[in-house]
């Protein structure tokens, strides 16, 4: 169900995530985190995202209405690199998924209000792409988590919030609702619009039923996106990573795991070929580990 008092942020990275927030996000397929960028954060990732959007309008890859959705925002901007092991966000992403992660997919969505003349289009889906075709089993795996921040106001309807339908993650299918006389498509029954605010995050089963809405407001719509998924399923984006920069010199190596490293093949599988068990030097499983945090009861923390 979705309340206006969401869990707080958590402070440290590698806190577990309380019971409590592990059965909302089984329960509804999200979870809202208020206030999880604090406002320097908020404003240096809204630079960055000026930044990609002013180099996207020079290159000519704008909408002709000004909309911008740019994929491997990780590697845009160095600023990005501060979301990858948010304290606020990251206890969920390892908490869910476990240790062999890494962010496969990102982008930022810049909206400005929709023109007058914008067509009405049906755009409920769940993330995956071919997951949800190669896979004959209901429901399908969940894969991955998306975290989305939120940089604009998004507090008031009409401001194109995104949709969600609270416990559709379970469900292969969604029925289309029939448009109406004006050609719009109305909501499905049980629609949810996540309300928040600049700095607020929220976090989504891939499989969860979800829509962007239109903006019909004057404030233009900013987000960043980043999924995270196991490390052997491939990279969604085409990105090139350069280890001879001094910015990825200066990783941690956490964040270059997350980021898609991997010493050899086997590792992205979570092992070594040489021992054939759990390679204990991926950055983090050896943190959770030292930090008593791996669980044999949970086969994705073993």
């Amino acid at each position: 169900m979705h309340t206006d008092a969401p869990p707080r942020p958590y402070v440290d990275r590698y806190a577990p995530i309380t019971d409590a927030d592990r059965r909302a996000f089984a329960e509804q397929g999200y979870l809202l985190i208020r206030g999880a960028l604090d406002e320097p954060l908020r404003a240096e990732i809204e630079n960055a995202v000026d930044r990609v959007y002013a180099a996207e309008e020079r290159a000519g890859r704008l909408s002709p209405h000004g909309a911008m959705h740019t994929l491997g925002a990780v590697f845009r901007d160095e600023a990005f690199t501060e979301l990858l092991d948010l304290p606020a966000t990251f206890p969920h992403l390892w908490g869910h998924l476990g240790w062999n992660i890494y962010v496969h997919h990102s982008h930022i969505d810049v909206n400005p209000p929709v023109p007058d003349d914008e067509p009405p289009a049906w755009r409920w889906h769940q993330d995956g792409y071919r997951q949800n075709a190669d896979l004959a089993m209901e429901p399908r795996p969940m894969f991955s988590i998306k975290v989305a921040y939120v940089l604009s106001d998004l507090s008031e309807p009409g401001r194109g919030g995104t949709l969600v339908l609270p416990g559709s993650q379970y469900s292969n299918t969604l029925e289309r609702t029939e448009p109406g006389p004006d050609g719009h498509y109305p909501r499905p029954p049980g629609t949810v619009e996540i309300s928040a605010r600049p700095g607020d995050a929220f976090l989504f089963d891939r499989r969860l039923w979800h829509s962007r809405s239109p903006n019909l407001s004057a404030i233009t719509r900013k987000m960043v996106f980043l999924c995270y998924t196991y490390r052997w399923i491939r990279w969604r984006d085409d990105v090139t990573i350069n280890r001879h920069t001094p910015w990825w010199n200066g990783l941690t190596p956490l964040r270059r795991q997350l980021l898609g490293d991997g010493d050899e093949a086997a590792s992205h599988f979570g092992f070594t070929l040489e021992s054939g068990v759990w390679d204990d030097a991926i950055p983090l499983r050896a943190a959770l580990k030292s930090r008593g945090l791996l669980d044999h009861s949970q086969h994705y923390l073993r």
